[in-house]
C-alpha cells in the first residue's frame, strides 16, 4: 500500500525542470504533461487530467512479446498499482494473425510497463506524491529537486529518408489503386526520417519541443537506454470508472501567420470533404471497436469533426464514448481497440496488411500508445505521433510521420502535410528538410 504525501506551491514549470534533471540519474522515468498551465486555447472535453503526472524509478518492470495483454491483465491483478509505459504498434501481430518483416533499427518490446517507486500528480500547483517510502524519505526526494534550466545546445541532425519524395508519391498512387478496387476505404501510410551515430541530450531536446509545441499529451519516457520524446495532440483512449472515451484526430492544417489567415485555414479544414470523410470513417471504426466491450446502446459520438487549435497546427477531432460493465478488465478494452484506427485505416485488418506491404520500416513505439494505468484499473493513453524516438545504446534517432490516404488524396499534398507535422521536430534538431 502506497503512502500519500502532499506538497503545496510547486509550479508545473518548476516540476518539469526537476523531473528532467532527475531523469539523468534514473533508468526509468515517465513524465506526462498536459501543458494546461500555459494553454490559451480551448480543448476538447476531458482532455486534461493533471498538469503533470509522472512515474520515477522502477520497483518492477513488465516486458512482453507474447500474450502481452494477458500478461498485463495478470500483472495488474496481482500488483493493483500504478503502471507507466507503452503499447508498441506491433502488438497488432498478437491481436491479429499478422507479422512484421520490415526493417527494425530501433528494437523494442511489444509492451513495456514499469511500476514506479514514486508517482507524482500535479494539479493547480499542488503536488501529491504516492510512494512506498516513508515521509522522511519522500521529503528528501522533494528536497533534492533541482529547478535549474538544462544546459547545452541540441545537435544539428541530418536526417535520411526511407522514402524519397518520388517513391512516396508512387506508393500513394498504388495505395489509391487498392482503394479503387475496394480492398480498403482508407489507410494511414507512414514514412521514417532517421539518423545514425547521433549523440543527443534527450532531456534538453524534450524541454525544447515541449516549449515550442505545448501539446496536451506531451510525454517524456526514459526506459533504460530508450527514449520517447513526444508532442502528441491525440488521445487514444481513456478509462474513468465504467466510462471509456476515444478522441481520434483526422485532418490537419498549419497555423497561419495572422488571425485572419488562421480563420481562413480553419474554415478550409472544417469544410474539407476529404478530411471530413477521413474523420467520419475513423469515427465509425472506433464506434465499432468500443462496441465490443460496451454495455448495450452505450456507444455515443459526443463530438464529430470539431476543429481545435494547437500551438503549431489546427486539428479535426471527434470524441466517441461508451460504458462498460464492471466485469470488463482494462486489458480487454485495450486489446479490442488496439491499434487505434487513426493509425491504421479501414477496414482495420486489411489496412494493416497493406501497411506492412508498402511501408519499409517497423513502427515499434511510433503510432503505438504511451500512458499510465492506476491501481483501480483506470487509464489514459495518447497516440505516439509528433514524436522523436532515440536509442542511446545504438545512437539511432527516428521520426515517423504519416497521414490518412483516401481516394480523394493528392499525393503531393499528402507528402507536404507530413512535412508540416514533422517540421517542429526537425527544427528542434536544427534540420531543414528544404536544404
Amino acid at each position: 500500500m502506497r503512502n500519500l504525501f502532499k506538497y503545496p506551491d510547486i509550479t508545473a514549470t518548476n516540476l518539469l525542470k526537476a523531473l528532467l534533471n532527475m531523469s539523468l540519474d534514473n533508468e526509468y522515468m515517465s513524465i506526462l504533461t498536459s501543458n494546461s498551465f500555459d494553454k490559451k486555447q480551448q480543448l476538447p472535453l476531458n482532455y486534461i487530467n493533471y498538469d503533470i503526472i509522472a512515474g520515477v524509478g522502477a520497483v518492477d518492470v513488465l516486458k512482453s512479446n507474447t500474450e502481452s495483454f494477458e500478461s498485463l491483465k495478470n500483472h495488474h491483478n496481482i500488483k493493483k498499482d500504478w503502471f507507466f509505459g507503452y503499447l508498441s504498434y506491433d502488438l497488432k501481430n498478437e491481436v491479429e494473425n499478422l507479422k512484421s518483416q520490415n526493417h527494425d533499427a530501433f528494437g523494442v518490446n511489444n509492451l513495456l510497463f514499469f511500476q514506479p517507486e514514486y508517482v507524482l500528480l500535479l494539479k493547480d500547483n499542488q503536488l501529491e506524491i504516492q510512494t512506498f517510502q516513508s515521509k522522511d524519505d519522500c521529503d528528501k526526494f522533494v528536497t533534492a529537486f533541482s529547478f535549474e534550466k538544462l544546459e547545452g545546445e541540441p545537435p544539428t541532425v541530418n536526417f535520411n529518408q526511407r522514402d524519397t519524395k518520388e517513391s512516396y508519391i508512387d506508393k500513394i498512387e498504388n495505395i489509391k489503386s487498392h482503394i479503387q478496387k475496394g480492398d480498403i476505404y482508407e489507410m494511414n501510410y507512414c514514412q521514417e526520417f532517421y539518423a545514425e551515430q547521433i549523440k543527443l541530450n534527450p532531456e534538453l531536446v524534450f524541454a525544447d519541443i515541449n516549449k515550442e509545441m505545448s501539446t496536451p499529451f506531451s510525454a517524456f519516457l526514459k526506459l533504460e537506454k530508450q527514449y520517447v520524446l513526444s508532442a502528441s495532440p491525440e488521445r487514444y483512449i481513456k478509462k474513468s470508472g465504467r466510462k471509456i472515451i476515444s478522441q481520434p484526430i483526422k485532418g490537419t492544417r498549419k497555423r497561419g501567420g495572422s488571425t485572419t489567415e488562421d480563420l481562413k485555414l480553419i474554415e478550409e479544414l472544417s469544410t474539407s470533404e476529404k478530411d471530413i470523410s477521413e474523420n467520419i470513417m475513423i469515427t465509425d471504426l472506433v464506434r465499432n471497436d468500443l462496441s465490443i466491450t460496451a454495455s448495450k446502446a452505450s456507444v455515443k459520438v459526443d463530438e464529430l469533426c470539431k476543429i481545435y487549435t494547437f500551438e503549431k497546427v489546427h486539428q479535426m477531432i471527434s470524441t466517441i464514448s461508451s460504458k462498460i460493465s464492471e466485469d470488463i478488465h482494462l486489458a480487454d478494452v485495450l486489446r479490442t481497440t488496439f491499434p487505434m484506427g487513426s493509425m491504421t485505416g479501414a477496414p482495420k485488418l486489411k489496412a494493416m496488411e497493406l501497411i506492412e506491404k508498402f511501408e519499409n520500416f517497423k513502427r515499434g513505439i511510433f503510432s503505438g500508445a504511451v500512458g499510465y494505468i492506476t491501481p483501480e484499473g483506470d487509464f489514459d493513453f495518447s497516440v505516439v505521433i509528433r514524436t522523436i524516438l532515440y536509442n542511446l545504446a545504438s545512437q539511432y534517432l527516428s521520426i515517423g510521420v504519416g497521414g490518412a490516404i483516401t481516394i480523394k488524396s493528392d499525393s503531393l499534398e499528402e507528402y507536404e502535410e507530413c512535412l508540416i507535422k514533422a517540421k517542429p521536430l526537425f527544427e528542434a534538431l536544427n534540420f531543414n528538410i528544404d536544404d
